[in-house]
């Protein structure tokens, strides 16, 4: 079988990995550390008739109906049509759709009005949860115990200060309180399978402190949740998902990513995003014994009834991100890595490339604010932490930056 996957990542580095197991893969545009990249577009790698599956990795493609303009020219794709992909294009729309379905979330309101706004939170107890209604690379959220901040960022949005178009709308939630996991539901339009639960860490610093970030590690399994956590899931969340969206007309045949709070009254859903969340789905799909491929192309048609429940290791995986010199707001590019050889010829280590390009003397050096994705498995996850940390040790450029905490235990 002869896959593309587009993106450039980290997640696309791990879809790349492990589709690589049973299938030739090409990666556009990828990086330099991916095996398979290119730099075509995949419209024209897919114009011979020779590639069998096309996967995508990041949301926005997806939002913008690329998907449907590949299956109408009968190319087999993973990744909702651009209906689908309103569920994280649109935060309302997501709202709206667990609403209809009965899903257990927090109250919510929509606003295109600050004063009205302003109103609802001050109808609500902390902590107050503002989003921007449109996609913001998983930074539009301000999860806040001020009430004066959280008015503020609301006037940052909605006059276009802080996200631009993405924040012309936004939606105020509830603020949950509980522990927060990451549940990938593989999807074929009817049914679905849920992958082995994650936990990422969105702050950017130790502790929970600081802005929100596109994620700055993550670990599966984890232990808090209980056995048939996966299937309770599905039946609640994501079966009822696929049934509302049926009854809408929408055939969603990709990825549903469901963030959820456990809270002291069960599982509630956050959000939902349409592909492979970035860093936590990277911890899942290392720890895959089964057919990637195979999966994601029987959902594709439309029946994962022909291909059996995906496996996995018993192993830990863990996942340390570093990051650029001041990432998240403002991240510094264009610093030269050292140490990612030594860091991923370490037991058990692979090193995922994310933000990473080539200068002309041809370093390889930092292009984003997540450069890359120290990820280690092993039999426990104490000892996965051990591993991914001797790693991150072994890597550096000017201003790197990491958390130190990640799947650490609790404090006693």
């Amino acid at each position: 079988m002869k896959v593309v996957v587009v993106g450039s990542g980290g997640r696309e580095h791990a879809l790349a990995v492990v589709l690589g197991r049973t299938a030739e893969v090409v990666v556009t545009p990828g990086n330099p550390m991916i095996p398979g990249s290119v730099d075509t577009p995949v419209a024209d790698l897919v114009a011979d008739g020779s590639v069998d599956l096309v996967v995508f990795g990041p949301e926005q493609p997806l939002v913008a109906g690329h998907a449907d303009r590949l299956r109408a020219k009968g190319v087999r794709v993973f990744g909702p049509g651009a209906d689908g992909a309103r569920l994280e294009g649109s935060k309302a729309f997501m709202k709206l759709i667990a609403e209809e379905a009965q899903l257990p979330t927090a109250r919510w309101e929509a606003f295109e009005d600050a004063n009205r706004a302003e109103d609802f939170l001050r109808t609500m107890d902390p902590p107050y949860v503002v989003k921007t209604d449109g996609l913001a690379a998983g930074k539009g959220v301000l999860v806040t115990g001020s009430l004066s901040d959280a008015i503020a960022d609301v006037n940052g949005k909605l006059d276009g200060a802080s996200f631009g178009s993405a924040g012309e709308r936004i939606v105020i939630e509830e603020g949950l309180v509980g522990t927060e996991v990451s549940v990938f539901a593989v999807c074929d339009g009817t049914r679905a399978v849920c992958l082995p639960a994650a936990q990422d860490f969105k702050r950017v610093g130790d502790g929970d402190a600081g802005p929100n970030t596109g994620g700055m590690g993550a670990w599966s399994p984890v232990p808090f949740v209980p056995d048939g956590f996966e299937d309770e899931v599905n039946r609640r969340f994501i079966e009822p998902t696929l049934a509302e969206l049926r009854q809408r007309g929408i055939d969603f045949r990709g990825v549903l990513y469901a963030g959820l709070m456990i809270t002291a009254d069960g599982p509630k859903l956050i959000e939902y995003n349409v592909r492979f969340g970035d860093p936590d789905s990277q911890v899942v799909l290392l720890r895959m014994t089964s057919d990637l491929a195979e999966l994601l192309a029987a959902a594709a048609d439309g029946d994962l009834t022909r291909v059996d429940a995906p496996t996995f290791s018993d192993e830990a995986a863990v996942l340390v991100v570093a990051a650029s010199e001041g990432y998240p707001v403002a991240p510094r590019t264009g610093d030269a890595i050292a140490g990612v050889e030594a860091a991923a010829a370490l037991d058990g280590v692979t090193v995922l490339g994310a933000g990473v390009g080539r200068n002309p003397a041809g370093e390889l050096v930092t292009t984003g604010g997540r450069v890359l994705n120290v990820l280690a498995t092993a039999a426990d996850a104490g000892a996965a932490r051990e591993r991914a940390y001797a790693a991150v040790e072994q890597i550096s450029w000017s201003g790197e930056h990491h958390r130190t905490d990640i799947a650490a235990p609790p404090a006693s």
